[in-house]
C-alpha cells in the first residue's frame, strides 16, 4: 500500500519513532573483553579445548618436581597416571577436553612453581598449598585436596613419645624449605632451637634416618608413605589441627593472570562435585583419621 493519505503517513512515522525509542532503551549486552578469562560458571564452549590459550595449541603442559614422590605419584613417573596427583591432573585434562596423549609433563622445582615470573607450564601439581602470600605471584585453582601436616620421628627418638605441641618444643625439627610444613614448625610448635631446613624431602628423610634431627614435618599422606615404605623405623607422632577456620588446601598453580585459571578451577569444582576427587583420594591416599591430633 502506498502511503498517499496524510493520516496514514503520520501513523507510519509515529510507529517508526516508537520502535526506535524502544530499541534505544532496551538493555544492551556488555561488550566482551577478548583478554578476559571465562568465568568458572561460563558455558562449556568458553572452556572447550579449541578455545583454551595453552602454551602449545591442542596440548596441555603440566609441571611437577623431580623426584615425584609417592603417594602423589608412583615410580617417579608422573605421566603414568598412577598416584593421587597424577590421576587428578589427567582428570582435569579430561574435563578440559584433552586426551592423555595430549598431556605433556615438564619438570619444575617446587619453589620455582609459585615464584614470580613467567611459567613453563599451563598448570603445576606438586602439593602446593594455597596461601594469600603465594597468590601475589601466581594464580591457584580451587583446592583439590584438604591437607593436614604431620610429625614423624624414629621410634627410638625422644620425639616419638610426644603427645602435645609442648612436648616437641625442645626437639630438633626439620622440614623442606618454602613449605607449610616449615610454617607449622615455626608458627605452631615454636621450637626452642632453629629448625633444620632442607631443599627436598629426600634430604629431610636422610637427616631423620641418620639422627641429624629428632623429627620432621611433612603432609600427612607423605608421612604415611614414608613410615610404611621408606623409613619403617619411623612412626607418625601425630597430625596438626588447622590453624584457622578454612582448611589448608593444595591447589593447581597457574601463571599470574592466566586465562586458564577459571576453566581449570571449574574443572576441579566439577571433579569435587561428582565425587571423582573423593574416589581418587580413597584409591591413592591413606585415611587421615588414623593419626592422633597434637594440641
Amino acid at each position: 500500500m502506498r502511503l498517499t493519505d496524510p493520516v496514514l503517513r503520520r501513523l507510519a512515522c509515529a510507529a517508526a519513532l516508537a520502535l526506535a525509542t524502544a530499541t534505544a532503551c532496551a538493555p544492551q549486552p556488555e561488550p566482551q573483553d577478548p583478554k578476559a578469562a571465562p568465568s568458572a560458571t561460563g558455558t562449556q564452549g568458553a572452556c572447550a579445548k579449541g578455545t583454551l590459550a595453552t602454551r602449545q595449541s591442542g596440548r596441555l603442559t603440566v609441571g611437577t618436581d623431580k623426584p615425584a614422590y609417592a603417594p602423589w605419584f608412583q615410580d617417579d613417573a608422573p605421566s603414568n597416571g598412577k598416584g593421587f596427583e597424577s590421576a587428578v591432573a589427567y582428570a582435569v585434562a579430561e574435563r578440559l577436553g584433552f586426551a592423555r596423549s595430549d598431556v605433556t609433563w615438564t619438570t619444575v622445582p617446587f619453589n620455582s612453581s609459585f615464584a614470580p615470573g613467567a611459567k613453563a607450564f599451563d598448570f603445576d601439581v606438586n602439593q602446593v598449598s594455597i596461601s594469600d602470600d603465594r597468590r601475589k605471584a601466581v594464580d591457584f585453582s580451587s583446592g583439590y585436596y584438604d591437607v593436614r601436616q604431620a610429625v614423624i620421628a624414629l621410634k627410638t627418638s625422644k620425639a616419638a613419645g610426644a603427645k602435645s605441641l609442648a612436648d616437641l618444643k625442645s626437639a630438633k625439627l626439620g622440614a623442606q624449605v618454602g613449605t607449610t610444613s616449615l610454617d607449622v614448625i615455626n608458627e605452631q610448635i615454636k621450637p626452642a632451637q632453629q629448625p633444620a631446613v632442607f631443599q627436598k624431602n629426600d634430604f629431610a628423610k636422610a637427616a631423620l634416618g641418620n639422627g641429624q634431627v629428632d623429627a620432621i614435618v611433612v603432609d600427612l599422606p607423605t608421612a604415611f608413605y614414608i613410615t610404611s615404605a621408606e623409613v619403617p623405623e619411623a612412626k607418625i607422632v601425630g597430625q596438626f589441627e588447622p590453624t584457622a577456620g578454612e582448611p589448608e588446601q593444595f591447589g593447581l598453580v597457574l601463571d599470574k593472570g592466566s586465562r586458564l585459571t577459571a576453566c581449570v578451577s571449574a574443572a576441579v569444582d566439577g571433579l569435587r562435585k561428582d565425587g571423582t576427587l573423593a574416589a581418587l583420594e580413597k584409591q591413592w591416599l591413606s585415611d587421615a583419621a588414623a593419626a592422633p591430633v597434637l594440641k
